[in-house]
């Protein structure tokens, strides 16, 4: 990928192309043992420079002391660099949520959001600037597709958080865009953060959430590697989906519920289910028990694994406040509703958790990110 930048971190503060493909923090430990094998060095080498890069947090290629002086210049002469996203603004809620807003090279913004609870330090990431799926409900779907983010910028949201004093315990993609529509920077992102010199952050611990884009799901679960999952699902019917989210016109419930039963079978993580309660369109307890009917039928109609469990044991529904934000004008369902849906599902024996806003002030919240951004 090569991008018009105006960025000093990039070009001295004028005009120039730089190629992404270059740049060594969106790199794999496989991919950087290419580079450095390819240019002729000991394969050895490969280690030190993922840990200054992933660990360190080292920003140029000069920096990284553990090369000689001749490699490190031979790495700058082929135009090998590594990137850094620039902090715009971070803002914080009363309730502790941070939000930073980062400037990528070429002048588009993204958001990342920091939770905390307890031990717990949980960062939100996103995976593109703006969002093509146009959920009806979410202020980011407002927002066009710019562009995929790289490896190297999903992976420096977390590599930021981390210099700004936090250590990052779980990383959701459930940031501004669908994970899944820019695959291959996600999966290199993975395997980044997961790797042992790096982050080190487990597999248990990293979830991909999607719209349910059901190629990406199965593909997904063909990997080496396998992050949990979560389907952002807001309805238990294709007629009331698709007025939510559009996407459910390409890939119908009964597709994306396939897949996430493949999803469960092959890479044995957990499959959680967003759904957003919005007041008087997909609240009523007629719809919880629709939903755990919908779960509970898809494990006992398998033909092609054969793998039966308990709902409890397989399936989780996350159940979201509304988060409001400018241009909708959906309203939050009420506590009561809130809890009696949640009690409907845990009745019919479906692990329920039910997410209550935070970072709302700061348009932090789920499905604020990008509220400030024009279309």
């Amino acid at each position: 990928m090569k991008l018009l930048t105006s960025d000093p971190i990039h070009s001295g503060g004028l005009k120039a192309i730089i190629d992404m493909d270059k740049d060594l923090k969106g790199k794999t430990v496989a991919e950087l043992g290419q580079i450095v094998v390819g240019l002729g060095q000991q394969k050895y080498l490969t280690k030190y420079i993922f840990q200054f890069v992933q660990t360190l947090g080292t920003t140029e290629v000069s920096q990284i002391s553990s090369l000689s002086k001749a490699f490190r210049e031979q790495l700058a002469e082929q135009g090998y660099y590594i990137s850094q996203l620039k902090i715009i603004d971070k803002l914080t809620d009363p309730d502790g949520t941070v939000k930073y807003v980062f400037g990528l090279a070429d002048g588009n913004k993204i958001e990342t959001v920091l939770l905390f609870d307890g031990s717990r330090r949980t960062l939100c990431v996103s995976t593109q600037a703006g969002c093509a799926i146009g959920c009806v409900f979410c202020a980011t779907g407002k927002i066009k597709l710019r562009r995929n983010l790289t490896a190297g910028e999903i992976v420096d949201q977390v590599n930021t958080a981390c210099k700004d004093g936090h250590k990052i315990t779980n990383v959701v993609y459930m940031g501004m865009g669908e994970p899944l529509q820019n695959y291959d920077a996600l999966v290199k992102s993975v395997r980044i953060l997961n790797h042992p010199a790096g982050k080190n952050i487990g597999s248990r611990h990293l979830t991909v959430s999607t719209c349910g884009i059901v190629p990406g799901i199965r593909k997904l679960a063909a990997e080496d590697i396998h992050p949990r999952l979560s389907i952002s699902l807001n309805a238990p019917t294709d007629v009331l989906r698709e007025k939510l989210m559009p996407i459910n016109a390409k890939y119908p419930l009964s597709e994306v519920m396939s897949a996430a039963k493949f999803y469960l079978t092959r890479a044995k993580q957990r499959v959680t289910f967003e759904y957003v309660l919005i007041k008087g369109v997909n609240d009523k307890t007629l719809y919880a028990q629709m939903l755990a009917k919908l779960l509970t039928r898809t494990l006992q109609s398998s033909k092609d694994s054969g793998f039966r469990v308990d709902t409890s044991h397989t399936w989780r529904v996350n159940l979201i406040e509304y988060n409001p934000h400018p241009g909708c004008k959906f309203v939050a369902s009420s506590a009561e509703r809130i809890e009696r849906f949640s009690k409907a599902l845990e009745k019919a024996g479906v692990k329920t958790t039910v997410r209550f806003k935070l970072g709302q002030s700061i348009k932090a919240a789920c499905g604020q990110l990008g509220a400030d951004s024009s279309g």
